[in-house]
């Protein structure tokens, strides 16, 4: 070996970080281990690396957090999770799928889903009424009974202009605050902490569905239908954004919501360049945390990595501050690790200091 090898193998030139052995043994805590794991390799390290930039971000008072979320979360027993987030004012905006909400709800009315056992015949289960969510099962009666909550939350809105689904959920939060004020839920948590949730697919879930048969039966029974508007959401949205001073994003798979909350800079953008109009600051993401099993190579935009979306005006790159962490793992998994270690985090680096709360939000 040369005497210039040597010397870059021991100083550690070209900025190279060391790695440490994993010791368990020595980690008294959730947070000491993701340390721990974020100075090794693989997995291991994403998760680790992941819980310093949702840290980063949530501890950053000018930065505007958006969640999204995807996947049966509320199913699998993860809902409580966003409650959390929402109600430490971690998050300031959340976009969903209605799937995940539709089944929050059913949570947030005290019902129950049920693990699903491998010998059951889905033909068999569909003519008893459980419908099946991969390895768990949900009532049919379930969704029948909040049914009539929707109805019974959205019967008093007004019903000369539409709505967005933004509008809509906030109206089922604050019915769920009043009528259900010891079951915590999702969107309870966000309308008492007064963080808009978006559902970009609105139609493609069951709260959609929900909506619909209000509007064919006020139709049947001679009366105005309520109207629904998805650009009212987009158009919300973006005003948000256009007056954050940074941006940052907490995502749980991808699909919908994970690129329609990413789209904004693409957005701002064309709206100057297309038609001339500017609205606001053209934002782009600084933070950015994803956790989704999905690899870049299936092609889908659960997939799309940061610096692809570098590519389109979505993200900070790196070399000018962005700060991003992709974790490759099923979100049961890592989404409860980077919490506990991220919560541990903003107490033991003195949370009054450090997390100045959400910055100021549109009324």
């Amino acid at each position: 070996m040369s005497e210039f090898r040597k010397t870059q193998n021991y100083e550690h030139g070209e900025g190279l970080v060391p790695l440490a052995p994993l010791d368990v043994t020595s980690a008294g805590s959730l947070l000491e281990l993701t340390e721990q794991m974020s100075r090794t390799a693989f997995g291991g390290r994403q998760l680790g690396e992941a819980v310093d930039v949702l840290h980063a971000m949530v501890a950053d008072p000018g930065c505007f957090v958006v969640g999204t979320f995807s996947g049966a979360m509320t199913v699998a027993k993860q809902g409580l999770m966003l409650c959390e987030m929402i109600d430490r004012g971690m998050l300031n905006a959340v976009v969903s799928t209605g799937a995940l909400m539709a089944h929050g709800l059913v949570e947030a009315l005290g019902m129950t889903h049920f693990k699903y056992d491998g010998r059951q015949d889905d033909a068999t289960l569909f003519e008893k009424g459980y419908d099946r969510v991969y390895d768990t099962l949900e009532l049919e009666q379930n969704l029948d009974d909040s049914e009539k909550i929707v109805r019974e939350a959205l019967g008093g809105l007004d019903r000369s202009a539409p709505l967005s689904s933004a509008a809509i959920l906030r109206q089922i939060g604050k019915f769920l605050a009043t009528k259900y004020p010891n079951h915590r839920s999702i969107l309870r948590s966000a309308y008492e902490k007064n963080v808009p949730v978006y559902v970009p697919a609105f139609t493609d879930s069951e709260l959609g569905l929900d909506f619909s048969l209000m509007s064919l039966r006020d139709r049947r029974e001679g009366r105005t239908p309520l109207r629904f508007d998805a650009f009212m959401d987009l158009e919300d949205y973006t005003a948000h954004v256009c007056e954050q001073e940074s941006l940052g994003i907490f995502t749980i798979g991808g699909g919908v919501p994970r690129n329609w909350a990413q789209q904004v800079g693409p957005y701002l953008d064309i709206m100057e360049k297309r038609i001339g109009l500017r609205i606001g600051k053209v934002q782009r993401f600084r933070y950015g945390v994803r956790i989704c099993p999905e690899p870049v190579h299936w092609g889908g935009l659960s997939g799309c990595t940061y610096s692809e979306g570098v590519s389109w005006g979505k993200f900070v790159p790196a070399k000018e501050g962005g700060r991003f962490a992709e974790v490759m793992c099923d979100a049961t998994i890592g989404w409860p690790i980077v919490l506990g270690a991220t919560l541990e985090k903003m107490k033991r680096e003195d949370k009054h200091a450090h997390f100045a709360g959400p910055p100021p939000r549109r009324p």
